[in-house]
C-alpha cells in the first residue's frame, strides 16, 4: 500500500511517497524557496519587453524577486501594477538562476502564496501520514538520509552497476557504469535511471548514457524499459547507436537533486535541525557544525526559537571547523 510520509521539519517541510519501504518519490520545500507555482500575486511591470516577449515584473514578496510575465496586455506601461499568476519557480542552476515564470492572471483571482508540499501531496489521493518527532522515524526507516546521501554524491548503485548522475546548466546527465551483459546492463540501467528521475521530481531536459547496444531489438527494448518504468507525460527520443537518450519532462520546481546539490548549506542545516529535534537528552541542546552551517541557522533566529519550543531545550550553536557535512546534536 503506497502512502505519503510528511513531515514539518523547522526550515524545511519534507515528504515521501512509500511503496512496499521504498521511497519512490521525495520532495521537499524549503523556507524562502519563493514564490510557489499557482501563488497569484500583486507585481510591478520593470519591462515591457517587445511583441509580447520579454516581459519582466518584480513580485510582491520578500526581496522582490523578479519573474518574466507571458501575456502582458498591448500597451502597458513600464511601472503599472498586475496581478499575476506563477507559473514556474525560480529554478537555480550551476553558474546562473533562472527567475520565475508568471502569466497574467484572471480577472477574479485572489491573492494567494499557491499550494504548499503538504496540500500537493494531499491532493494526489493517496494517504497522507503526519510524522512527528516524538514518534517513529517512519521517514529515516524508508531510508531518507541514504537518499540524501545518493542525491548528494550522485552515485545510485544498483545490482549490476551503478548510475552517475550531474545536473549541468543544459541538462541532467544519467551515465550508466557496470559490467557483464551490455543489454542486460543497459534495461536494467534503464529501470534505475527511470526510478531515480520520478524520485527526484526531475524535469527539464535529461540524457541517458546506455551502454552501447548494436542490434535494433536490443535499443528499442531499452526504449520499452524506460516507458515501462517512468510515468507520463514525458517525451523522449529513441535510444541512438551511440547509446544516448533524451527525454523531456515538465518543469514546475526545483528537483531534489538541484534542491541537495546547488545549496549543500541549506541541506547540511535542515539535517541538522532534524537530529536535534529527535536528540535525546535534558540540559542544553547542542548543536555543532562548521561555521557555514551554523551561521546559516543563526541567521533564521525562529529557527532556534522553534527549536526551543518543540523540544523543551535551550539550545546553543557550536562551530567546529572539524566536523564533516551536517554535523551533531546532543
Amino acid at each position: 500500500m503506497a502512502e505519503w510520509l510528511y513531515e514539518a521539519g523547522i526550515g524545511e517541510a519534507r515528504a515521501a511517497l512509500v511503496e512496499n519501504g521504498e521511497i519512490v518519490e521525495a520532495r521537499i520545500e524549503r523556507d524562502g524557496d519563493g514564490p510557489r507555482v499557482g501563488a497569484i500575486l500583486e507585481a510591478k511591470l520593470v519591462e515591457a519587453g517587445k511583441g509580447g516577449k520579454g516581459a519582466l515584473v518584480a513580485l510582491d514578496w520578500p526581496g522582490a524577486p523578479q519573474a518574466t510575465l507571458a501575456g502582458l496586455p498591448p500597451s502597458t506601461s513600464t511601472g503599472a501594477r498586475l496581478i499575476v499568476e506563477i507559473t514556474r519557480m525560480a529554478l537555480r542552476e550551476r553558474g546562473r538562476d533562472k527567475p520565475a515564470r508568471a502569466r497574467m492572471a484572471e480577472v477574479d483571482a485572489a491573492i494567494g502564496e499557491g499550494p504548499d508540499l503538504r496540500a500537493r501531496i494531499t491532493a494526489t489521493g493517496i494517504a497522507v501520514i503526519d510524522l512527528h518527532p516524538a514518534g517513529p522515524d517512519r521517514l529515516e526507516r524508508a531510508g531518507w538520509s541514504e537518499l540524501i546521501d545518493h542525491v548528494r554524491t550522485g552515485h545510485w548503485p544498483f545490482a549490476r552497476g551503478a548510475l552517475w548522475v550531474d545536473a549541468t546548466p543544459a541538462m541532467l546527465l544519467i551515465d550508466i557504469d557496470g559490467e557483464g551483459d551490455a543489454l542486460a546492463l543497459a534495461t536494467e540501467g534503464a529501470r534505475q535511471a527511470a526510478a531515480v528521475i520520478r524520485r527526484c521530481d526531475v524535469g527539464g531536459s535529461i540524457g541517458i548514457d546506455f551502454p552501447s547496444v548494436p542490434d535494433r531489438a536490443g535499443r528499442q527494448a531499452i526504449d520499452a524499459a524506460v516507458d515501462d518504468a517512468l510515468p507520463q507525460p514525458f517525451e523522449r527520443t529513441a535510444v541512438n547507436g551511440f547509446g544516448f537518450m533524451q527525454i523531456v519532462r515538465r518543469r514546475d520546481r526545483p528537483s531534489l537533486i538541484e534542491q541537495v546539490g546547488l545549496d549543500p548549506v541549506a541541506t547540511d542545516a535542515a539535517l541538522l535541525l532534524r537530529r536535534a529535534e529527535r536528540a535525546v537528552g535534558t540540559g542544553v541542546l547542542t548543536l555543532t557544525a562548521r561555521a557555514r552551517v551554523i551561521d546559516h541557522i543563526a541567521a533564521h533566529a525562529h529557527w532556534t526559537e522553534t527549536l526551543q519550543n518543540r523540544t523543551g531545550r535551550a539550545v546553543r550553536l557550536v562551530t567546529d571547523p572539524a566536523v564533516k557535512g551536517a554535523g551533531h546534536a546532543q
